[in-house]
C-alpha cells in the first residue's frame, strides 16, 4: 500500500489523513540536475505539494454531505469547485473573510455568513449573539471598522415567539456592544420539521482602514497575533 498525495500544507504529518502507509524517503544523491543545480527528492516532493496547494480544487462528489459545511477541505472543494467559477470576479477571487469594494474613493468591506446552531442557546451565548459577533469578527480581521449589518431569519413553524424575541434582543445587545446597527432584514417561515427553530444569515458592512491590509496572504513569520478574548472564544 502506498499513500496518495498528502495534504501536509493543511494537516501536517501528525494529523495525518494520509492514506495507506507513510513512505519514508531514503537519503541519497540528487535524482536529477536542473540548470547545474542539484534537485533532491525532498525538493521535488515539496514542489509537488506546492503545486497541488495552488491548484484550484475540483468538485467531483455526486452529492453534498455534512462534511461540505464543516469548514475544512471538503468545504473548500465545494466553494472553489462550484461557486467561485460560477461567480468569478476579482473581489471574490481573493477568498478573504470579507471582500473589498472601491466606492467613490473609499474601500468598503462586505461579508456574509449563515448560522445553523443546535441548540440555538448554549453555554456562553446563542445563535443571535453569535450571528452578530461572527459577522463583526470577519470584518475586523479584514482590517475594516464595522458599521452596519443586515439579517435574514428562517423560522420554523410553531417556534415560540418568546424564543424569537429573545434572539432578536440578543442580536440587538451584541450589535450595540460592537458599535453597529441592524439596518435591514427578511423573514421566512418554513413548515414544522423543515428547520430547527431558526436559522440566521447576516451580511456585514465595514469601512476599510487604509493603514493596514489584513488577510491570510499578508501574514509573515514574526508577526504578532492579537486576540480580543480568551483563546478558543468565538466572536
Amino acid at each position: 500500500m502506498h499513500p496518495g498525495d498528502a495534504d501536509r500544507h493543511v494537516h501536517g504529518l501528525l494529523r495525518g489523513r494520509l492514506r495507506g502507509v507513510l513512505q519514508l524517503r531514503q537519503g541519497g544523491p540528487p535524482t536529477r540536475r536542473a540548470q547545474g543545480q542539484g534537485v533532491t527528492d525532498e525538493a521535488a516532493v515539496e514542489a509537488r505539494i506546492e503545486r497541488r496547494r495552488r491548484a484550484a480544487p475540483r468538485f467531483t462528489d455526486e452529492r453534498v454531505t455534512m462534511a461540505h459545511g464543516a469548514g475544512g477541505k471538503a468545504s473548500r472543494k465545494l466553494v472553489e469547485g462550484i461557486f467561485v467559477p460560477a461567480f468569478a470576479n476579482p473581489a471574490l477571487d481573493a477568498l478573504g473573510d470579507a471582500a473589498r469594494l472601491d466606492i467613490d474613493g473609499s474601500q468598503i468591506a462586505v461579508t456574509t455568513d449563515g448560522f445553523v446552531v443546535t441548540p440555538i442557546r448554549f453555554p456562553g451565548g446563542s445563535i443571535g449573539e453569535l450571528a452578530i459577533n461572527g459577522t463583526v469578527n470577519d470584518l475586523a480581521v479584514s482590517g475594516a471598522r464595522p458599521f452596519a449589518v443586515t439579517a435574514s431569519f428562517i423560522l420554523e413553524e410553531g417556534v415560540a415567539a418568546d424564543i424569537v424575541r429573545a434572539e432578536a434582543t440578543a442580536m440587538a445587545d451584541a450589535a450595540r456592544a460592537a458599535g453597529v446597527i441592524v439596518v435591514a432584514g427578511d423573514t421566512k417561515v418554513v413548515e414544522r420539521g423543515k428547520a430547527d427553530q431558526m436559522y440566521v444569515t447576516t451580511t456585514g458592512l465595514g469601512l476599510v482602514d487604509g493603514r493596514a491590509r489584513l488577510d491570510a496572504t499578508s501574514a509573515r513569520p514574526g508577526d504578532r497575533v492579537i486576540v480580543s478574548g480568551p483563546i478558543g472564544d468565538h466572536g
